[in-house]
C-alpha cells in the first residue's frame, strides 16, 4: 500500500454558537491520511468524530457551525479557505461522505435512480441521459444489489436498511472520490449485514486505491478494516497509533478502559462486564486539565491542571495525550 499522505488535519478547532455562548466540539485534532488506507475515528457518542467528518466537508450546520483554527490539507489546498465553488468540486470528486442513517440521508419522496442519477449530472453535466442511467445501473451492480435495473424505480422504504447503505455507497462513490469518510455505516444493521457491507467497503477499496475515514465506536469493527485509528474523547485526541500497535500496546487509560470492556470468549461466564466509571463530561463544563481525569484510575494531580499535550509513546507514529509518559 501507498505510504503518500493526501489528507492532512492539523490543529482543528470547531465550534458552535448555542444559547450558552461557544461550545467547542473539537479542540486541536490532528491526524493524516494516507492513499489506500482506513483510518478509524473511535470514541463514545458526542466525542467529535462526526463533528471532524462535517469540519473536512465543510458542512457543518449554518450559521451556528464554524471552523475557528487549524488546517485542512487536500493535495496541498487547505480546505478550510477554499471558496464555496472550489469545496463544491471536492465534495464527491475529492472527498465524498455515507452518513450514518441512510433512511434520512435518502430523500423518502424520490426513487433510488433518481438520486443516483442527479450525482452524475451534478458532477458531470456533459455527460448524456443515456450515459447517466447505464452509469447508474453500473454502480448499483458494483456494490453487489441484485436486480438493479428494478431497484431504480423503487422508493428508499421499499429496500432494506442493508441495500439502502448499497445506495449510498454507489452515490458517494459515484465521483470517483480520493477519500471516502463513512460515519457508523454499518451501526443500524445486524451484524450478518455489517459484515457484508465492511467487505463490500474493502473490496471497493482494493479495487479504486482510495483512502478511507472510517467513524464508529466499535472496536471490533476496527480491528476488522482499519490501518490507522484514531481514539478521539470529549472533542480531543486521546491516542493514535497504527491498529495493530494499538490492540497489542494501547496506552492512553480510556483506550486500556474501552478494551477491556469488549466482551471475550474465553471469560468467565455470567459475570459483569468490565466498564469506565463515570460519565464523558459535558461539553458546557468541561473541567480543567485533562478531560479524562474524572474516570482515570491514574489520575495525579498534575491532571487537574494542565490538558497533557501529545507524546511518543511507543513507535514515532504512536502518541498519546496522558501525564503517565511525561517522562
Amino acid at each position: 500500500m501507498s505510504e503518500e499522505v493526501i489528507l492532512t488535519v492539523s490543529d482543528l478547532v470547531t465550534a458552535f454558537d448555542t444559547e450558552a455562548g461557544l461550545i467547542h466540539a473539537v479542540e486541536g485534532v490532528s491526524f493524516d491520511v494516507k492513499k489506500g488506507h482506513t483510518l478509524g475515528l473511535v470514541g463514545e457518542s458526542g466525542c467529535g468524530k462526526s463533528v471532524t467528518a462535517l469540519s473536512i466537508m465543510r458542512l457543518l450546520p449554518q450559521p451556528v457551525g464554524k471552523i475557528l483554527g487549524g488546517q485542512v490539507l487536500f493535495q496541498a489546498e487547505d480546505i478550510i479557505k477554499l471558496p464555496a465553488e472550489r469545496m463544491h468540486h471536492i465534495r464527491g470528486f475529492g472527498i465524498s461522505m455515507i452518513f450514518q442513517e441512510p433512511m434520512t440521508a435518502l430523500n423518502p419522496v424520490h426513487r433510488i435512480g433518481d438520486q443516483i442519477r442527479e450525482v452524475f449530472q451534478l458532477h458531470y453535466p456533459e455527460m448524456t441521459d443515456k450515459d447517466i442511467g447505464a452509469q447508474s445501473i453500473e454502480m448499483l451492480k458494483k456494490v453487489g444489489i441484485p436486480e438493479p435495473v428494478q431497484r431504480m424505480e423503487e422508493y428508499p422504504h421499499q429496500i432494506s436498511g442493508g441495500t439502502r447503505q448499497r445506495v449510498m455507497i454507489a452515490m458517494a462513490l459515484a465521483g470517483k472520490p480520493d477519500i471516502l469518510i463513512a460515519d457508523e455505516p454499518t451501526t443500524a444493521l445486524d451484524v450478518t449485514i455489517q459484515a457484508q457491507i465492511l467487505d463490500l467497503m474493502k473490496a471497493l477499496q482494493q479495487e479504486t486505491g482510495m483512502a478511507i475515514i472510517f467513524i464508529t465506536h466499535a472496536l471490533g469493527v476496527i480491528a476488522e478494516i482499519c490501518d490507522d485509528v484514531l481514539v478521539m474523547y470529549a472533542g480531543t485526541v486521546a491516542e493514535r497509533a497504527s491498529a495493530v500497535e494499538l490492540f497489542k500496546n494501547p496506552r492512553h487509560p480510556y483506550t486500556m478502559g474501552l478494551l477491556s470492556s469488549i466482551p471475550r470468549l474465553e471469560g468467565i461466564r455470567k459475570t459483569h462486564l468490565n466498564t469506565i466509571r463515570g460519565m464523558v463530561p459535558s461539553l458546557y463544563d468541561l473541567p480543567d486539565g485533562c478531560r479524562f481525569q474524572n474516570r482515570c484510575p491514574y489520575v495525579m494531580p498534575g491532571c487537574q491542571i494542565e490538558p497533557p499535550a501529545l507524546r511518543v509513546v511507543g513507535d514515532e507514529d504512536h502518541v498519546a495525550s496522558c501525564y503517565l509518559y511525561l517522562n
